[in-house]
């Protein structure tokens, strides 16, 4: 850890700006930051806000395993600067819980919760899955219940996807993913069979409206929030807006450039830590230039996943009014009186479709 937390100020540094920012968002997440005493999270805080500038206002996440020996001190977090926490309860139902190979249980979620409202967290999020292998419709009703009791700010919710990183190119030495184990790889194989299409948009349409009688406004098709407590740095994807990263595994983009590092630790160690003592370098990874075709299909993609859809403009583009022509004929999407597109209820469901047609 001590390795790893001096490598990642170092690319801080590396990576810094002609001059300060002022990021409005920060966030420390993938994988289990939570894990980091709190001193060290303090010092990144404080690091970060030396060499980029950090707003005042700024949201400061930290995502979190809500188990007992993984969530971290909520108070000491805060104390850290930290604003908002995301909790990767994923269910609240024991068996399920299982068989995703969590370690934590629902009573942890709940008590997880309650510590971080003790300790003034200003905003919390729970990470729920459905489409889990199993799973029924009145499991996924009743855990959307109990979360609900929770009262979290903000619900993001995801169906369980079981894709396979090695056979998308994306585990070489500069990819972003680390290669899948022989024993996930032999769950994933037993677990598809257990998903169900139908099912999972049937969890997804009681999602919406459950969710809306409870005053969470849909803003993006995976999230639901409380007014006011919308992540600011998930926004920051979906509308393209610049952001810098570091890290094994990071993405980072300034607005025509996607760059991401590898994801294996050793060759991040090497890089930022030499072992022979010689200055450090930015670590292996890669980049890509979006050519003008590309972009358009991601400011589509990206726009129809928010509430508010995109302008007349875009949708109007050569390159994407075929697409959206076939949505608004499907009743996937539809024309606002602000005179934007986005999608309908069924357009959320059946978005995958709308998308591949952007593509």
């Amino acid at each position: 850890m001590a390795a790893f937390l001096e490598a990642l100020e170092t690319e801080i540094r590396l990576r810094a700006p002609a001059s300060p920012v002022g990021l409005r968002s920060l966030y420390l997440g993938g994988g289990t930051p939570s894990l980091l005493p709190a001193a060290a999270i303090t010092r990144l805080t404080r690091l970060v806000g030396e060499v980029f500038g950090l707003s005042a206002d700024a949201e400061v996440t930290v995502e979190a395993n809500p188990g007992r020996e993984e969530r971290g001190d909520p108070s000491a977090l805060r104390e850290a600067g930290v604003t908002r926490i995301s909790y990767g309860a994923q269910s609240l139902d024991d068996g399920e819980l299982r068989r995703l190979g969590r370690r934590h249980r629902a009573r942890d979620v709940a008590a997880a919760v309650l510590e971080a409202r003790q300790a003034g967290v200003a905003s919390i999020n729970l990470d729920l899955l459905y489409d889990i292998p199993g799973q029924s419709l009145a499991s996924w009703t009743a855990a959307l219940e109990e979360a609900l009791s929770l009262e979290p700010d903000h619900l993001s919710l995801y169906a369980l996807t079981l894709d396979d990183p090695d056979a998308e190119g994306l585990t070489g030495p500069g990819g972003d993913h680390l290669p899948t184990t022989a024993g996930a790889r032999r769950w994933r194989g037993r677990a598809r069979p257990g998903q169900d299409q139908d099912r999972a948009a049937a969890m997804y349409g009681h999602a919406m409206v459950r969710l809306a009688e409870a005053g969470y406004r849909s803003y993006e098709i995976s999230n639901w929030a409380r007014p006011g407590h919308e992540c600011r740095h998930n926004l920051g994807y979906w509308q393209r807006r610049p952001i810098e990263a570091v890290g094994p595994g990071a993405h980072a983009f300034d607005g025509a450039v996607r760059r991401w590092n590898a994801a294996r630790l050793d060759g991040y160690l090497a890089a930022l830590v030499p072992p022979d003592g010689s200055s450090p370098r930015l670590p292996p990874g890669g980049e890509e230039r979006l050519e003008a075709r590309t972009e358009l299909a991601e400011q589509a993609i990206l726009g129809l996943r928010l509430a508010e859809g995109i302008d007349q403009l875009l949708a109007d583009a050569p390159t994407v009014a075929p697409a959206v022509a076939w949505a608004r004929e499907a009743g996937l999407a539809e024309r606002t009186a602000q005179g934007r597109v986005r999608l309908t209820a069924r357009g959320r469901l059946l978005s995958n479709e709308v998308f591949a047609r952007l593509v």
